[in-house]
Order: structure tokens, then C-alpha cells, then sequence
């Protein structure tokens, strides 16, 4: 039952999101083309619930042929490779935003276990394997404790502390707390749930 309110949700706030932010798509795009050469979109592959492949939509905040990214080479927050434009979009999660796209499609929740790279799937045991028991969101438990600042190996302890403990309540936490976390920065909130 939770999780068909949680599909509920889903559809809600992203049809409102997609609503109230096309004026901001337009800019950001008009933002991006004068900036940088390159698509508008970044679009990749990315593992999604139970490992299906799906194609994942964000604003592109990073120079041309800088998306092959491998292991020791992910982006931090201070990467020369992100564009002038790129930094701020990534900050405010802007970037983020095309996103709903795959949510109303129900290739992603809202909250989930972020979705990663392909690659990233031969490092996975049986038990960060877990993480891919849902549906991967925009915002998620790590992405609210820490984040970049966070080891990946903790990262996927809170995505699987997610899974095993889903409910709407820590949804709705996770939601607010994303707030906060674009107002103040993630390295405010490492390892604490509340704002």
C-alpha cells in the first residue's frame, strides 16, 4: 500500500515540478548553449531497479567528452571539468531537474538509492546489491547525509538501510531534508537526518 501512495506521489509532485520549472528549463538551457559547446541534456545509462538499464536526463554541467567517468575520476565539487554554469546548477541540484522526466516514465521514485554508473554494478555483493530491491530516486538517504563527502562504500550502507526500511515517513524526512541541503550545502548535513 505504501508504495502505490509512494507511485501516487510521484506522479503529483513531479507534474507539479515539470509545470512550475519549465520557465527555468528554458533559461538554464539558454544558459548552458551560450556557456559551453555541447548538448543541453547529459543522457547515460544507468542501472535502475533490479539492474534494468535505463536512460537517466540531466542538465549538462560538465565540459564535452567528460561524461566517461571511471573509478578515482568521480566528479568532486571543485572538478575542472564542470562549466562555469555547471558548478551553480550542480549546487542548487538544478541539474537534477530533467529528472522527473524519468519518474513519470517509472523509471525512478522521487527517493531511492541514486543510480550509478554501469560499471559500477561488477563491485556490487549480495549485499549492496539491495539497493537495487527499489526504484533508484533524484534525492536519497546519502544523498541527504553527507554525499560526495561520504565514502561510496557509506553511501551504499544508507541506501540499504533505505530499502530495509522503507516508509513514507522517511520519504517525506528525505524530501525535506533535500530542501535544506540545496539552501545550506551537503556539507552541513553529514550524517544527520534532520535540518
Amino acid at each position: 500500500m505504501q508504495k502505490a501512495i509512494k507511485r501516487l506521489i510521484d506522479i503529483i509532485l513531479s507534474l507539479i515540478v515539470l509545470i512550475l520549472f519549465s520557465p527555468i528549463w528554458l533559461i538554464v538551457a539558454v544558459l548552458i548553449k551560450i556557456t559551453s559547446k555541447g548538448p543541453i541534456l547529459f543522457i547515460q545509462n544507468r542501472p535502475g531497479q533490479y539492474g534494468k538499464i535505463f536512460k537517466i536526463y540531466k542538465f549538462r554541467t560538465m565540459r564535452q567528452g567528460s561524461e566517461k567517468m571511471i573509478k578515482g575520476e568521480e566528479v568532486m565539487s571543485n572538478d575542472g571539468r564542470i562549466t562555469a554554469i555547471g558548478g551553480f546548477l550542480r549546487r542548487s541540484k538544478i541539474d537534477e531537474i530533467p529528472q522527473v522526466i524519468n519518474v513519470l516514465k517509472g523509471e525512478m521514485s522521487l527517493v531511492g538509492p541514486r543510480p550509478e554508473r554501469i560499471a559500477s554494478l561488477e563491485e556490487y555483493d549480495e549485499e549492496i546489491s539491495k539497493r537495487l530491491n527499489m526504484k533508484p530516486g533524484m534525492t536519497g538517504l546519502a544523498q541527504v547525509n553527507g554525499n560526495i563527502y561520504l565514502d561510496l562504500r557509506d553511501r551504499y550502507k544508507f541506501d540499504v538501510y533505505y530499502v530495509e526500511n522503507f516508509s513514507l515517513y522517511l520519504d517525506i524526512k528525505i524530501i525535506f531534508k533535500t530542501i535544506c541541503v540545496i539552501i545550506y550545502g551537503e556539507d552541513h548535513y553529514i550524517n544527520s537526518l534532520y535540518c
